[in-house]
């Protein structure tokens, strides 16, 4: 548990981690889409232009959520408590970079809106949050370059565009981009 954090981000914290480790999206973008959207557990926002709903955590959207109601999902699994709505999330976000056009940060505003004009502002927001979360990892957690096993405390935010990922992804993904070294995260019983 990040002790360093206050008692109310810490969920939001461990859920991200967990999730952006279980579908292979950059922890750092999910950590700061979830700083972005800032909901609560149980939170309702109306949306007055539409008259639909933002739900939960991480601010779904009631439209987008009818398309998932075939798979079984709603709107109250995601806005309840717990890490359900932060795997839900990073899920979309690895659908996003897997499927999308554009470069990564486009692709992940694309969580929020896939108008131009609303991606763009949101992409600006991400980037600025994705990068002090990138710094607030590499201080925390220790990892290692996946291609030569060495420690490593690279920047922990891919710059600029990325591949699609490959349909069958291996185990630890890997970004291609210039700054970037790909690198997982080490969990042992001593943490």
């Amino acid at each position: 548990m990040p002790l360093d954090l206050p008692p109310q981000m810490q969920e939001r914290v461990v859920c991200s981690i967990a999730a952006a480790t279980k579908y292979e999206v950059p922890a750092n973008i999910v950590l700061a889409v979830a700083e972005k959207e800032n909901g609560r557990p149980g939170q309702w926002v109306r949306n007055s232009s539409n008259g639909s709903y933002d739900v939960g955590p991480l601010q779904f959207n009631t439209n987008y959520l009818r398309d998932l109601g075939r798979y079984g999902i709603t709107a109250e699994h995601v806005a309840a408590a717990g890490c359900y709505s932060f795997e839900l999330a990073a899920w979309r976000l690895r659908m996003h970079i897997k499927n999308d056009r554009g470069d990564l940060w486009t692709r992940a505003a694309n969580y929020h809106s896939r108008t131009p004009r609303f991606n763009q502002v949101y992409r600006a927001d991400l980037i600025i949050r994705a990068a002090k979360w990138a710094n607030w990892l590499t201080a925390r957690y220790p990892t290692h370059d996946v291609s030569t096993g060495a420690a490593t405390v690279a920047a922990a935010a891919p710059a600029g565009p990325i591949p699609a990922l490959p349909a069958a992804t291996p185990r630890t993904a890997s970004y291609a981009a210039s700054t970037y070294v790909p690198r997982q995260l080490i969990v042992s019983a001593s943490q």
